[in-house]
Parts: C-alpha cells; structure tokens; sequence
C-alpha cells in the first residue's frame, strides 16, 4: 500500500482527534483573546496596578467559562501582568523600582538608536504625527487617560523607524509594563502634561533632518522621566 500524502496525513489525524483535545483548542483559542482583551485594558489606563480582578463579573462580562479565564489569567502572570495571590485572588501586577529602571533602560537602548537612523518620510514620522494630534485632542477634553495612551503610541511609532517587527513586538510587552508604571501616579496631569511639548519637538527635529539631535534629546528625556517617575513612585510607597 502506498504512504498517504502529508496532506491526507493531516486530515486523517484530525478525523481521530478526540472530542476533549478540540475542546481544549478552543478554550486555549478563546483564553488568547481573553487575555489580549485585558492586556489592552491596561495598556489604556483602565487596569491600575494592584486592582483585583473579579473571575465572576469578568465572566459574566465576557461570556467566558472560568476555564478559559484562568487560562488567559495563567498567560498573563507568565508575563508579569497579573499575579496571584492564595485565598485573595489575581490582581494587575504593581511594578518595583527595579522593574522601571530595566523599561527605561530598555527604552533608551530601543528608541534612541531608532531615531538617530530614521529618515524624515519614514511611514513612523507619520504615525508620531498622529499620536500627537490624538494627545493633544485628549488633553483638551481632560482626558488624561488617553494623553497617556498617545505618548505611548507616539513612542511606539518611534520603535517602528527602525523598520523591525521583533522590536516592535518587543516593544508592545514594554508598553504594556510602562503603562503599568504610569498607573503608579495618582495625578495623571502631573505625568503626562509636560511630555506634549517635548514630543512634539522631537517630531520637529527630526523633520528638520536632524535625527542624531533628536536622538540626544530623546536620551536626556526618558532620563529625566526615569527621575521623575521614580520619585514619585518612592512618595506612593507605603511606610
């Protein structure tokens, strides 16, 4: 008798999958979109640092098993987004000193390069254009929040100049930790309002074509974010 093809290989294993592992496929499917849909919650503000997360008004919420729940909240706490506590529950990850300093270490080591080498009319030079426009449209309604999620975007869009997917991806993780930093400050305003002006200077020097400029300020900016940020962390501690 002839070997099957690859083809009708495949097909004849998937006729003797067993109904329990199709089950467990699509509960790993759905947990996916679980946990990409919370990932997002925090990356937007909504999730701060500490906040427990309830599995029966998420389930209900979602229309989700707790099965799948707990498998998106498992993928969420490999990631240091989620942590769980025994007899508490999962509450969103609050990052430590040490963890701010590795992101804007990281950030530095990602960001500033790409902008040294990126050419005005780079597809990013738009999307950084954009973001702050979105910033600024948010900072008008006082919407803080969202002042947030476009400097986030703007940086992102800086990533992109380096023409890298894996950056890129990379990082979206970062972004998700930073906005888990930022959740740290009480007053939004406070964070966010003086980084407008700076954004749109980078933008400005880089347009001009002068990206090794813009570059330096970048690094002396996230260093002086870094500062900023973990003084007020180390306020927000508790005694």
């Amino acid at each position: 008798m002839a070997p099957l093809s690859p083809r009708r290989q495949a097909r004849t294993a998937s006729h003797h999958r067993s109904p329990r592992a199709d089950e467990a496929e699509i509960v790993l499917t759905r947990a996916e979109i679980v946990a990409e849909t919370i990932r997002q919650r925090a990356i937007a503000g909504k999730l701060r640092p500490g906040s427990h997360l309830s599995e029966g008004a998420l389930c209900e919420e979602l229309a989700i098993s707790r099965n799948t729940l707990r498998e998106a909240f498992r993928a969420l706490a490999r990631e240091g987004i989620l942590r769980h506590e025994a007899n508490r529950g999962v509450f969103v990850a609050t990052p430590s000193m040490s963890t701010i300093i590795d992101v804007y270490r990281v950030r530095r080591m990602i960001e500033c390069p790409a902008l040294a080498q990126a050419h005005p009319k780079h597809p990013g030079v738009q999307h950084m254009r954009e973001a702050i426009k979105a910033a600024e449209i948010a900072r008008d309604a006082g919407d803080w929040l969202g002042v947030g999620s476009a400097d986030i975007a703007f940086h992102a869009a800086i990533v992109e100049l380096a023409d890298s997917a894996r950056l890129s991806r990379f990082f979206a993780q970062v972004s998700l930790e930073l906005r888990l930093v930022f959740g740290l400050i009480q007053d939004p305003e406070f964070l966010h309002g003086p980084y407008l002006s700076q954004n749109r200077t980078l933008l400005k020097l880089l347009e001009e074509e002068r990206s090794a400029e813009a570059a330096r300020s970048l690094e002396t900016y996230l260093v002086q974010a870094e500062r900023f940020i973990l003084a007020a962390y180390s306020r927000v501690l508790p005694e």
